[in-house]
């Protein structure tokens, strides 16, 4: 039988915007998928093989991190026992108007996918605090949870702050740009169509995008729409005729 279409999987439970669980401790491959409408934090202490993000596939070396944006399609081919912690949480999860530090901690880490760090800086005690909180929930739990988050997003920014970086800071409009293309393209792919949903103008649009990557607003949707294209003859039965 063909398979024409991308799973997409959906790991949190009906009426849950956030959770914590520990890496499965095995050798795996799974195929490639999607997430559903959440963001996925994966923090690495142990294992060997490959991580494939999209069309590209990187060694697996420890300690890691990566953060999985909703829609971003990804699989694992493990050469040995993975260990280390899953978070994954909606977008809701954080209140807009009271928890402004975290979230903008959480946009300044937007631009991350994978992320090195060194063993001595591996956040061990903030995500054991973090995944014993959640199994508690108790009380003020998700505030607790909330307080150990905001100080684990500082360390990842920290750790970043070290290395080298040859990249601008990303701006909002073209953050929200980026996650839309995810979750809307193909269905929108011309830069009015984007530019509406942004309330802006497809030229301020352009703008924003040429300063960010060099690139148009036009080149970087073209740009999805081919990598769409290959995610599907790559990853599924769908040949072009």
């Amino acid at each position: 039988m063909e398979n024409n279409h991308i799973d997409i999987k959906n790991k949190l439970d009906e009426g849950l915007t956030f959770k914590i669980s520990r890496f499965k401790e095995q050798i795996k491959k799974t195929k490639p998928h999607k997430h559903d409408e959440y963001n996925e934090f994966i923090f690495l202490s142990e294992g060997e093989g490959f991580h494939c993000i999209e069309s590209e596939k990187f060694m697996v070396s420890t300690p890691k991190f990566y953060f999985l944006k909703p829609g971003q399609l990804h699989f694992w081919q493990f050469t040995s026992i993975s260990k280390g912690f899953v978070i994954i949480f909606k977008d809701n999860e954080f209140n807009l108007v009271n928890e402004n530090l975290l979230i903008d901690l959480l946009r300044k880490l937007s631009d991350i996918t994978r992320l090195e760090i060194q063993s001595d800086k591996y956040p061990t005690h903030i995500l054991e605090d973090i995944f014993s909180e959640f199994q508690l929930n108790t009380q003020y739990s998700k505030e607790i949870i909330h307080g150990l988050l905001k100080a684990l997003f500082g360390k990842l920014l920290q750790i970043r702050a070290e290395k080298p970086t040859n990249y601008n800071q990303p701006q909002p409009v073209y953050e929200r740009f980026k996650q839309l293309l995810v979750k809307e393209c193909p269905r929108l792919h011309k830069v009015n169509e984007f530019a509406d949903l942004l309330n802006t103008t497809p030229q301020n649009l352009n703008i924003i995008c040429r300063k960010q990557t060099g690139k148009s607003a036009s080149e970087i949707i073209t740009n999805q729409l081919l990598l769409e294209a290959k995610r599907y003859i790559l990853h599924t039965d769908s040949t072009i005729n």
